[in-house]
């Protein structure tokens, strides 16, 4: 239920900048923009630091 509320929230944010200030416009992202945005290597390069940064030795191995 809560993300539903954030959805309409950030729907509400949009219009409001969007009437507020009459030389914005809105530029859909598209459908896959997260999803290409994070690919696996950067999501596993991202983690690795992660858990280096909490004292951790990472050593990776494809899984089989």
């Amino acid at each position: 239920m809560l993300h539903v509320r954030c959805r309409r929230r950030s729907i509400l944010v949009i219009i409001w900048h969007l009437l507020a200030d009459p030389d914005a416009h809105f530029h859909d992202l598209g459908p896959d923009f997260y999803a290409a945005r994070i690919d696996p290597e950067r999501r596993k390069r991202t983690h690795i630091r992660q858990l280096e940064e909490l004292g951790h030795t990472v050593t990776l191995q494809p899984a089989a």
